[in-house]
């Protein structure tokens, strides 16, 4: 009895001291997000907000300022704060683009292993964790894993006569001519005002980027620039083509007009096009409520080319916390990061946000179990392929996707525009 007694002294006492070192820290903790669903007031930073006030009422003088940026700025914004040692304490990045293996090496990112305990670790799918893990060493907090898909509205497909793919599956040619028939004048004007597909090309997006490897491509091959191989130029050329020859894509197709163009498949009011790739958390968009509700969506996957396989694009999001020169502050920094990645939290993500856990017990929750379309969705994670791992991603990234536009715009044919690429890439991979 003695010996126990001891024991859950000594432990008492670590619990008091541990929360005594969280307590003498006060200070204010820099938090970069991006906008996620919308609430009753078409907030979508409404979740963080909230998580912010539960965490500050835990720590009574701890503030955390909340900076909300567009996911389309967060990386460009986050290599200009890096470059200038001006960094936020926490920001939802992966280790790939933005944030690199340079910085890592650098030491401008922490390394969390420290922190998490093995029954937390056990918690993550190894897929999640491997996202953000360089040497042997966690540079991150999985949050969520999601994959890209083809969403599909079914009444532009009634109203064509058209029958959608059987189980969500076709060949490119099945996916061509199923296009072309959803291209149709529906009005009697004597123009196309209907059509049967169309993406965009940006930054930072890959949503068209499956296309471009159904061939067999990938855009990264032994530090060589790979999208001028055969496999890749082919890929390309098909959804060139279906622009530009088949006309079964608007004109707009290839711009890097986001919002637009998902306006064009699931606004109501608009919704002249059939097919659209998006990422995972659109599903929850088109089938909740409001302008953007599809009442009849199905979830496909993408058209199978010459590799013979479906693929697609996967990853994982987190929370990266960087470099802290005080060791208080960085204690309850990574508090904070672990606070919004709790089972719970992602299973919120999961229910609201259209993402998959990183946990196994948020997935354990069910979080689809009234969801068929993210659950159809989930399937397809064992097609995904994750996008290449460089330090110089970021500026390959933009480089691709220029000549791409130029492409996509009938400026250049895809051999000038992937050899334009290849000119500017190599120099970044020496």
């Amino acid at each position: 009895m003695g010996k126990k007694l001891s024991v859950m002294l000594v432990l008492v006492l670590v619990l008091v001291t541990s929360a005594s070192a969280f307590a003498n820290w006060t200070g204010t903790i820099t938090l970069w997000d991006a906008p996620r669903w919308r609430d009753e007031n078409d907030d979508q930073f409404h979740w963080v907000k909230a998580k912010i006030a539960e965490f500050e009422a835990l720590h009574p003088g701890v503030k955390i300022e909340l900076i909300e940026t567009p996911w389309a700025e967060l990386g460009e914004k986050l290599s200009i704060a890096i470059a200038g040692r001006a960094w936020p304490d926490i920001v939802p990045v992966d280790i790939s683009g933005a944030i690199n293996r340079t910085h890592l090496e650098q030491g401008v990112v922490e390394a969390l292993d420290a922190y998490m305990t093995e029954e937390e670790l056990e918690d993550f799918f190894p897929g999640a964790l491997q996202a953000y893990t360089y040497k042997d060493k966690l540079y991150g907090i999985p949050m969520s894993m999601t994959v890209h898909v083809m969403l599909l509205n079914l009444d532009h497909f009634e109203e064509a006569g058209v029958e959608p793919p059987v189980d969500g599956r076709w060949t490119w040619d099945e996916f061509v001519e199923k296009a072309k028939a959803l291209t149709f004048d529906s009005d009697g004007d004597g123009k196309i005002d209907k059509y049967g597909f169309s993406t965009y090309i940006l930054q930072g997006y890959y949503e068209a980027w499956p296309f471009f490897y159904m061939d067999g491509g990938v855009p990264l091959v032994d530090n060589t620039f790979g999208f001028t191989s055969p496999e890749a130029i082919s890929a390309i050329q098909k959804l060139v083509d279906l622009k530009f020859v088949h006309g079964a894509a608007p004109v707009e197709m290839g711009s890097a007009d986001v919002g637009g163009t998902f306006r064009a498949l699931a606004r109501e009011g608009e919704r002249y096009v059939a097919i659209q790739p998006w990422n995972t958390w659109a599903i929850a968009t088109v089938t909740g409520e409001g302008v953007n509700h599809l009442p009849n969506v199905m979830v496909a996957e993408y058209p199978v080319g010459d590799l013979g396989k479906p693929v697609t694009i996967g990853g994982a999001g987190g929370w990266v916390v960087m470099h802290q020169s005080n060791k208080d502050k960085r204690d309850v920094v990574v508090e904070f990061a672990k606070f919004l990645s709790t089972p719970e939290e992602q299973y919120t993500f999961a229910t609201e946000y259209g993402t998959f856990p990183a946990r196994k017990s948020a997935e354990a929750m069910n979080p689809f179990a009234d969801k068929p379309h993210m659950a159809r969705a989930a399937q397809m994670v064992e097609h995904s392929v994750p996008l290449p791992e460089h330090p110089a991603w970021a500026q390959i990234d933009e480089r691709i996707q220029a000549e791409l536009q130029l492409i996509f715009a009938g400026e250049k044919s895809v051999e000038d525009g992937m050899e334009s690429a290849a000119a500017q890439i190599q120099r970044l991979l020496r």
